[in-house]
C-alpha cells in the first residue's frame, strides 16, 4: 500500500450552483485515524462520499489509492428480503468476491455482528443497529486501505461499539487509514490522532485531535 492513501486538493463539490465544499485539501497518511467534525449540513458526507467515489468534485482532484470499505449508510447495498446470511454473498458479490471466498468467511461475519441467531431472517426485520452492525462486519472482514465510517456507530448498544473501536484500532495498526464522521467529542479525542472541522463547507480547522475538540467545544 502506497505511504499516501488518500491525497485531496482545493475540492470543491456544487449542488444546483450552491457550493457544498470550498477548496478543501487534506492528505491522509499510512496508519492514520482522521475525525470529520461538524454541525448537519457542514458538508461532511459530502466528502466522504468523494473519497468513496461516490460522488465526483466539480473543481480540484481528490485520489484514493488502494482499497476503500466504505460503510456511509445503514443497510446500503443490503436487499431487505434476503436473510442477513445471504446478504453476505450478495456485498461479497458486489464487492468482487466469489461465493466460495465469502463461504470461508460467512460465520466469523455472522459471529462478530452478533447475528448468528438471526442469520435466516430477512434483513427487513432487522433493527437499525442490527442492520449496522452487519454491515460494519462485512465492511471489515478484511483490512482495507482505506475504512469509511460516517456515524452509524452511534447505533447500537455500548458493548458492540467497544468491540467496533478495537477492531478499528486493530485495521490501524494493520496500515489501514480511517475516516471517521463523529459529533462524540469523547469518541474522536479517544480514537482519533488528527481531526478536520467543517463548517458551511469550509476549513474551520485541521490538526490534533484535542486541539480541534477544544476549539469546537469552545465555538
Amino acid at each position: 500500500m502506497p505511504e499516501l492513501p488518500l491525497k485531496m486538493e482545493h475540492v470543491v463539490k456544487c449542488y444546483s450552483g450552491r457550493s457544498v465544499l470550498r477548496s478543501l485539501s487534506l492528505c491522509v497518511e499510512q496508519g492514520d485515524f482522521l475525525a470529520v467534525m461538524g454541525p448537519s449540513g457542514s458538508g461532511k458526507s459530502t466528502l466522504l462520499k468523494i473519497v468513496s467515489g461516490i460522488l465526483k468534485p466539480t473543481e480540484g482532484s481528490a485520489e484514493a489509492f488502494g482499497s476503500i470499505a466504505p460503510l456511509i449508510e445503514l443497510g446500503a447495498g443490503f436487499d431487505a428480503e434476503l436473510s442477513a446470511r445471504e446478504n453476505i454473498y450478495l456485498n461479497g458479490a458486489i464487492l468482487g468476491y466469489g461465493r466460495s471466498y465469502m463461504s470461508e468467511r460467512v460465520e466469523d461475519i455472522l459471529s462478530f455482528a452478533e447475528l448468528r441467531e438471526f442469520a435466516d431472517s430477512a434483513v427487513k426485520n432487522y433493527s437499525s443497529g442490527m442492520t449496522a452492525r452487519l454491515g460494519f462486519a462485512i465492511a471489515t472482514m478484511n483490512v482495507p486501505d482505506i475504512l469509511i465510517i460516517d456515524e452509524v456507530l452511534s447505533v447500537g448498544d455500548y458493548k458492540f461499539q467497544e468491540k467496533s473501536f478495537a477492531r478499528m484500532k486493530q485495521m490501524m495498526d494493520s496500515g489501514a487509514a480511517v475516516v471517521f464522521v463523529s459529533h462524540s467529542v469523547e469518541q474522536v479525542r479517544t480514537l482519533c490522532r488528527r481531526a478536520l472541522w467543517l463548517e458551511h463547507g469550509e476549513v474551520r480547522m485541521l490538526g490534533s485531535a484535542d486541539a480541534v475538540c477544544s476549539a469546537y467545544m469552545r465555538s
